[in-house]
């Protein structure tokens, strides 16, 4: 496994992550047991980076992980972990809290339910408008001075947010959706990560599954909480998979399958840049690791881009209520 440095003052990682949301219920029901030997099969395979935030299934998927990560080496991977979603029974999304006080209880609580005695990238996961980001920065700095956590993240913040904490204390990387049909961080926040050093993980490298050539919305549950994502519905879906079926015919040619071409094209924009999969079965994992192996030309990126062209994807990437919490857009 290759590895890549979360910018200039942050840890080597894997240069693919594991991003474990999906085991919690986020795309309808999962099995614990497949999970756990996904996680398994990642740091088999050499995955060393592994992402997941309090607030993933209230909890669950943080404990999910303390049994799966029992007796590895705690040295031998490195936690990721969003906090600051606030949640209600019945799985309610109802707000953000970035108080300093809050960051000490969120990750006095994480710490418990990982069984661990540190996280490694410790970062809100949306930007509180109420509490100004030098103050919650500064409290995680607080968390870091006192050997809680190694390094300062951020996640779906805007350039300004992303100096104004970086002045406070280094950030090592910022957590973004970025993909060949979310290509929003182009303009303005990537340009400002690499004036500052700073790397990036990326999330939503297949769009929910929408890139993996396989979404069927008759297949979907009815929990599954894409169906209420714009991209998925209606003519925005039929003409968004329209693009997928064009990047199928790159990834034909070139060898591989759409779910390999779409992180390789990620992973391809940057070294500073490690692509998250989000895979939540053994086959799935099975499937994006080759993508570190699939080699773009510059031939093959104006191939892709012509097949999904910047800005062509229809829908925003999440539901209008979620959108103003947002530092970018699509």
């Amino acid at each position: 496994m290759r590895t890549r440095n979360l910018g200039d003052t942050g840890p080597a990682v894997s240069a693919l992550g594991l991003g474990a949301m999906g085991m919690s219920g986020a795309y309808g029901a999962s099995d614990p047991a497949e999970s756990i030997a996904t996680v398994h099969a990642a740091l088999d395979a050499g995955v060393t980076l592994i992402d997941t935030g309090d607030f993933y299934g209230m909890g669950h998927n943080e404990l999910l992980l303390a049994e799966a990560l029992r007796g590895r080496d705690r040295d031998s991977y490195q936690l990721s972990v969003k906090f600051g979603v606030l949640g209600a029974p019945g799985n309610q999304l109802i707000g953000h809290d970035a108080r300093p006080e809050a960051v000490k209880s969120f990750l006095a609580h994480t710490l418990t339910r990982l069984g661990t005695d540190h996280v490694d990238v410790y970062r809100p996961a949306r930007l509180d408008p109420t509490v100004p980001i030098e103050d919650t920065v500064g409290a995680i700095k607080e968390m870091i001075d006192a050997g809680y956590v190694r390094h300062l993240g951020l996640s779906e913040v805007g350039a300004d947010t992303i100096r104004r904490a970086h002045a406070v204390h280094p950030v090592v990387d910022l957590q973004i959706e970025y993909s060949v049909i979310s290509r929003a961080v182009e303009a303005e926040v990537l340009p400002t990560l690499r004036e500052l050093g700073i790397g990036m993980t990326a999330y939503g490298v297949l769009s929910r599954g929408l890139l993996s050539g396989s979404w069927s919305a008759e297949q979907a549950a009815a929990d599954d909480g894409r169906v209420h994502m714009p991209r998925f519905e209606g003519g925005n879906l039929e003409h968004n998979l329209g693009l997928v079926a064009a990047l199928r015919r790159v990834a034909e040619a070139k060898g591989c399958t759409v779910t390999q071409l779409a992180i390789a094209w990620v992973a391809a924009q940057g070294e500073d840049i490690v692509p998250l999969a989000g895979a939540r079965t053994r086959q799935r994992l099975a499937e994006a690791l080759p993508a570190l192996d699939v080699d773009l030309t510059s031939d093959d990126l104006a191939e892709i881009e012509k097949a999904v062209p910047l800005g062509s994807a229809r829908g925003d990437r999440y539901p209008a209520a979620f959108m103003s919490a947002l530092g970018v857009g699509n």
